[in-house]
């Protein structure tokens, strides 16, 4: 293993930590990059390639935990006292079940066809097709948004809205389309604020890729060798590094920008890709 070996984990790392959690789909991103640059590597098998991607959103995914911390507590019962914010104002209460019924849709559908999308759906072609047809949903939930929304933080969604995100997440099971693109459009179009719609996308995230990702890693615990552990081990800080910065800065300013501009990226991107591919 060697510094440009480590270097390259840093590159894919910071793919994955600063596009995990933005509508743009880290799953496209990587998609794509493992079809330009990850595969090249002599040392990676497919499998062990596979597994390293698992380690790095593992990463993404303890930079969330960090930045809602006390939301995560306070879901399991733990916090004694509420912290004043953004995400603990209202009357309300956002509640561990809510989570668990947004969490049900996705997940049911995606253990019932893992091997078919593994199989079929993980592609240049299907993902710069999940990229443009995301982005499109994302411009229409812009346009037919509420002007001022009725659920203004977190702690303000219904179970039914909790429950048709939960069913719009479903549409994140085709690469590229993104997870965080499909349900913050979908909370937005259920008159929730932006900001709202991404913090419960963020806590969502979290219990449903660390299940999928503990399995994927009790699968292929055998290629945790040591020739490749430095590789694995310099991606998973980097994209908890790159994860923490870029989440922050997300949060701050999805309420400003909303969704159109990611939207704007994901097909230029589409555009760029299609043109060097095909």
């Amino acid at each position: 293993m060697n510094i440009i070996e480590i270097l390259k984990a840093i590159v894919l790392g910071f793919v994955e930590g600063v596009t995990e959690f933005a509508p743009v789909s880290s799953t496209g991103h990587m998609v794509i990059v493992d079809d330009m640059w990850l595969q090249s590597e002599q040392f990676l098998t497919k499998y062990v390639a596979n597994t390293f991607k698992v380690v790095i959103q593992l990463g993404s995914i303890l930079a969330v935990v960090i930045i809602f911390k006390d939301r995560f507590l306070d879901l399991l019962g733990l916090k004694l006292k509420r912290r004043s914010g953004p995400t603990a104002q209202g009357e309300g209460r956002l509640k561990l079940t809510q989570v668990i019924v947004g969490l049900l849709p996705a997940g049911i559908l995606g253990l019932l066809f893992e091997d078919y999308i593994d199989e079929h759906l993980f592609s240049t072609g299907t993902v710069l097709a999940g990229l443009v047809i995301g982005a499109i949903f994302m411009i229409a939930a812009d346009k037919f948004r509420a002007k001022v929304p009725k659920v203004q933080t977190v702690d303000q969604i219904t179970y039914k809205q909790a429950l048709t995100v939960g069913l719009i997440q479903c549409f994140s099971l085709w690469p590229g389309f993104s997870r965080s693109g499909s349900t913050i459009s979908g909370g937005v179009l259920l008159g929730m604020s932006h900001r709202a719609a991404a913090d419960f996308t963020f806590i969502m995230a979290v219990p449903i890729m660390l299940g999928a990702s503990l399995i994927s890693l009790l699968k292929n615990w055998q290629y945790f060798t040591l020739d490749a552990l430095p590789f694995f081990i310099a991606g998973f800080v980097s994209a908890f590094v790159f994860a923490l910065i870029s989440i922050r800065f997300f949060l701050k300013l999805i309420n400003r920008v909303k969704l159109v501009p990611f939207a704007v990226y994901r097909i230029i991107l589409a555009v760029i890709v299609y043109v060097v591919y095909f």
